[in-house]
């Protein structure tokens, strides 16, 4: 059975590293990082080290050879040239000076004769813990060549390596610590002006801006984007606060209708008035239910995710909007104007048939005699037009006219005046989509409501 350490429910190596702040994940990167490349070359320097230690052994012992193996060619016999550190062989790698066996093996001796050192390990398995030796063929004055040989102990190698090792760790690691730590400052230093700039946009009243940096580097991208959110943010902020009191505004007046009429009939009963009372409640009743709708409308259209545009006919969708509105009885009678061949647009047919129906219904409030319905390809969709022989719009309401609860006549009556939403949410639905609309004057001078769809 396998027994997994768990410091907890749902922790994690990664969760951990992840709730850390950035100076501590940088500066532990940095140390870490510092620590390897360190070791490599505190590795290499060692290797190095040991290397020239190494050299400078063989170079002495190759001396003191060379001075023994002089004294052999000059005639004096090996038993007087050999002791501690030197020994005299044969070129077999038989002892010749009546000393004892060298334990050297046959490559070891080849190697020696061919004039590089070799290193004898001591029995711990450790050449650093054993002999060097090293040696110089030399014939004697009968012309036997022989083979003399130095040696010494390598603790004094050792020591020097095991020095190194100490210096060079130590340094590396206070070295990777210096670094991280110099990262961790750095980094704080460098995290310093965005706290600053996080408490400053945090108190931030309404409408204020973070001052942007002179310097042209991230700082003032982060400024300049966090003044764009913060512009966006009280807009909506704005546009909620005027959208919330235009719709309570526009609420309580069916309301307060429907209730001082209810209260008049029951304070006053009387049979001939009653229908004509009811009559009004029903029309106010009516005109809070369009209301509703359009909050609800435009609600969804600012909070859920447009559905997935497919192709849509529109002369199709524009014909069925005409002749449903012809069949209700209202006048003027709409016309449509459509070429034969299909005209095609992404949308869905349920946001161009609401856009037909604000914009018909917009036009039939206004028109006198004519309202007339035209669908135009284009190299790039579609241009949907909506004229009428009204009044028109006024030039200095145009840019507002599909503004929430925007009403370019506001002293008119609200009776036959539309919620003020119906244009709002066809500028949304177009929008979405890619299109837009726009308002004109009509060649018959009345309104002209302009809408271009886009084909891809």
């Amino acid at each position: 059975m396998t027994t997994r350490f768990r410091l907890g429910a749902g922790w994690s190596p990664r969760s951990w590293w992840r709730r850390r702040t950035v100076q501590f994940r940088t500066g532990l990167v940095a140390v870490f990082a510092s620590l390897l490349g360190l070791s490599v070359i505190v590795a290499i320097s060692v290797g190095f080290i040991g290397l020239l230690s190494l050299e400078s052994v063989d170079t002495r012992l190759r001396s003191e050879a060379g001075a023994a193996a002089d004294g052999v060619a000059a005639g004096t016999q090996p038993a007087r040239v050999a002791g501690d550190g030197v020994r005299v062989l044969d070129t077999a790698g038989e002892p010749v000076d009546g000393r004892g066996e060298t334990a050297l093996r046959p490559w070891e001796i080849n190697s020696l004769k061919a004039g590089r050192g070799v290193t004898r390990s001591a029995g711990g398995g450790q050449p650093e813990s054993g002999v060097r030796w090293a040696g110089r063929v030399v014939a004697d004055p009968s012309g036997k060549p022989l083979l003399v040989l130095a040696r010494t102990d390598l603790s004094a190698y050792r020591d020097v390596r095991a020095t190194a090792n100490r210096v060079l760790g130590g340094g590396s690691l206070a070295v990777a610590l210096l670094v991280g730590t110099a990262t961790w400052l750095a980094v704080r230093g460098a995290l310093r002006p965005v706290r600053r700039m996080r408490l400053a946009a945090a108190r931030l009243p309404l409408g204020e801006r973070l001052p942007v940096p002179e310097a042209d580097d991230e700082l003032r991208s982060l400024a300049r984007a966090t003044n764009d959110m913060l512009a966006r943010r009280d807009a909506d902020t704005e546009r909620v606060r005027r959208f919330t009191g235009d719709a309570a505004h526009e609420l309580r007046n069916p309301v307060s209708s429907i209730r001082a009429q209810a209260e008049v009939a029951v304070v006053h009963p009387d049979p001939e008035l009653a229908q004509e009372t009811l009559r009004q409640i029903e029309e106010e009743a009516r005109r809070l239910s369009e209301l509703v709708e359009g909050l609800l409308a435009l609600a969804r259209s600012d909070t859920a995710a447009p559905p997935e545009a497919r192709p849509v006919e529109l002369v199709s969708a524009a014909r069925l909007v005409v002749d449903r509105t012809n069949a209700s009885g209202v006048e003027p009678r709409v016309r449509l104007n459509a070429p034969v061949a299909a005209v095609t647009v992404l949308s869905t047919p349920t946001e161009i048939a609401t856009v037909l129906d604000n914009l018909v219904g917009n036009a039939l409030r206004h028109a006198r005699a004519l309202v007339r319905v035209s669908v135009l390809p284009t190299s790039r969709g579609a241009r949907l037009l909506v004229d009428d022989d009204g009044p028109g719009v006024p030039s200095r309401h145009r840019p507002h006219v599909f503004d929430r609860f925007y009403r370019a006549e506001p002293a008119r009556a609200r009776d036959g005046g539309g919620s003020g939403l119906g244009l709002a949410l066809v500028a949304e639905l177009v929008g979405r989509r890619g299109g837009t609309a726009r308002v004109g004057t009509s060649p018959e001078g009345g309104a002209r409501f302009e809408v271009r769809l886009p084909v891809r």
